[in-house]
């Protein structure tokens, strides 16, 4: 079988594009009078929390966005709300570090125009340790953690619809079914597209529970399965088309490629920080959601629009 050049794309909304590149570097930073700022009144016994989540998320948004510790975050939050005329408490160093903890982070999305079409991937976060330069070079420290990210993308806004957060010895694909928990049940998932480590019944089973086509490469080694369920179904025909097709010509027909977006979006992740400031494994999952907030609220303002060229 001949072969065939790969397909180039071209950017068409370049003014627009550029115009949301530049206002990711705006310093504007706006606070609404009207937000709710201080905790309500639990009705609980003991002392009440003085400040609501969305001010815990504010000021945690300023640490991992300017890659500050929590005493420099609270000396910057002070200096905005004076700036902004506002007579708002911040939380202390403390508080922030307390609450990091049980911190229910909000991450915003728009969704997109029809069906969902999820982009699967992991990656690794360092938590302890000497960076890999340091350690390739003069030996690292026996005691070298890593978190695991796990995360769902939507192919069509670019923005991050489900995560999850891990030790490295979970795999990649026992997280799949709590990532397509966390998409609202009314959402008409089209494909979820992920790499052969997601091969498994289990997953095959999830995504066709959705009423989503799978669009994971089978195993080299892959045999074909009873068909049992639907996802068992639907995965050997993936591996009968891969053996009489080949894996190029399927991937091409299936649009495999588009997963590439899924890691390029990991690399937007580490550039936040290659590593987490927060040593307690429920803070550090609390600072990746806070920095997969960041970013669903950069792709918001605009992203690149590309079409085949000829």
């Amino acid at each position: 079988m001949s072969s065939w050049s790969p397909t180039k794309y071209k950017t068409r909304n370049w003014p627009s594009y550029n115009t949301a590149l530049k206002q990711r570097g705006s310093l504007s930073i706006w606070f609404d009078p009207e937000m709710s700022w201080h905790a309500p009144p639990t009705g609980k016994r003991g002392r009440p929390p003085a400040f609501n989540d969305a001010a815990i998320q504010v000021c945690l948004t300023m640490k991992v966005l300017f890659g500050m510790p929590l005493r420099q975050t609270t000396g910057f939050v002070e200096s905005l709300l004076r700036l902004a005329g506002l007579d708002w408490k911040v939380p202390d160093f403390s508080t922030l570090c307390r609450r990091q903890k049980t911190l229910n982070v909000s991450i915003p999305y728009r969704g997109g125009s029809g069906p969902l079409h999820l982009l699967i991937d992991a990656t690794g976060i360092k938590a302890e340790g000497e960076g890999e330069w340091n350690a390739r070079k003069h030996g690292g420290s026996k005691k070298r953690l890593w978190r695991k990210l796990h995360f769902g993308m939507d192919e069509e806004t670019l923005e991050i619809r489900a995560v999850g957060v891990t030790t490295s010895n979970v795999g990649d694909a026992p997280m799949l079914p709590d990532l397509l928990e966390q998409i609202p049940p009314d959402q008409d998932i089209a494909t979820v597209t992920a790499d052969g480590a997601y091969d498994t019944r289990r997953c095959h089973n999830v995504i066709a529970a959705r009423g989503a086509a799978a669009i994971i490469p089978p195993r080299k080694n892959a045999q074909l399965w009873k068909p049992t369920t639907a996802g068992a179904i639907a995965r050997n025909e993936a591996v009968r088309a891969c053996k009489y097709l080949g894996r190029a010509l399927w991937r091409k027909l299936t649009g495999y490629h588009r997963r590439s977006r899924a890691e390029t979006k990991m690399n937007c992740v580490k550039l936040l920080g290659q590593g987490l400031m927060a040593r307690d494994f429920d803070r550090q999952v609390a600072e990746l959601q806070v920095r997969i907030a960041v970013l669903n609220r950069y792709t918001a303002l605009g992203i690149p629009v590309t079409e085949p060229v000829g």
